[in-house]
């Protein structure tokens, strides 16, 4: 990358269409930004949610990395409609993408020069990114339940299965099943989706006990 590569005539693999020179820049832009996330060991899930981002705003703006300003930013992200924890996820994504453009160790910024007459900068400050506010940010209605909610929960789930028991129904035993697979989600904190069994009594919102502390 070092070496100036002169005037881009750039194909398709097969042959079949030119291919943009801003387009080609990205992409090695993001080659590269994925090999240095693989050297710090970052999850192939991670790495392309981030990808999918960056990848998200070029179409929004209808530019490249070295067009990119604040004022898109702050646009793209207004428009969003997103939570605040999406909001912050996405800024941190991107804003990491700038800062590996920018950082002259790997050599983005003179090549950018050299190919497109301009410079990639950081869009995101301090003045314009999203704070965190708090330890969750997530929607309060998908809140963890409290000490005294879970407890009221449990004991609903046990008054259940002994007025079945009482009554001699038949959903005693499968009652049973439920509360006591509540409080193995609860105590070993798994998710929903790792259990046997599917409920419908909002127990995703279980958290195990270190959660609660």
């Amino acid at each position: 990358m070092g070496a100036r590569r002169g005037t881009l005539a750039l194909v398709a693999a097969d042959g079949s269409a030119p291919v943009s020179p801003g387009a080609a820049l990205l992409e090695e832009m993001l080659a590269g930004w994925r090999r240095q996330q693989q050297a710090r060991r970052l999850t192939v899930r991670l790495i392309g949610e981030r990808e999918r981002v960056v990848r998200q705003f070029a179409e929004f703006t209808g530019g490249w990395p070295w067009q990119w300003t604040a004022a898109q930013a702050e646009a793209w992200v207004a428009s969003g409609g997103w939570a605040h924890s999406t909001v912050r996820s996405y800024q941190g994504a991107l804003a990491l993408f700038l800062e590996y453009v920018c950082d002259p160790r790997y050599g983005w910024v003179s090549e950018c020069e050299q190919r497109a007459g301009a410079v990639p900068v950081q869009v995101f400050h301090e003045r314009n990114t999203a704070a965190h506010v708090c330890e969750r940010e997530g929607r309060p209605g998908r809140r963890p339940l409290t000490r005294a909610e879970l407890q009221a929960f449990f004991d609903a789930a046990d008054d259940h299965v002994e007025k079945a028991a009482g009554a001699r129904r038949k959903g005693w035993l499968a009652g049973f099943r439920d509360a006591t697979l509540f409080k193995v989600v609860y105590g070993w904190g798994l998710f929903s989706g790792v259990c046997p069994v599917r409920w419908k009594l909002g127990s995703s919102r279980l958290c195990s006990s270190k959660a609660v502390g």
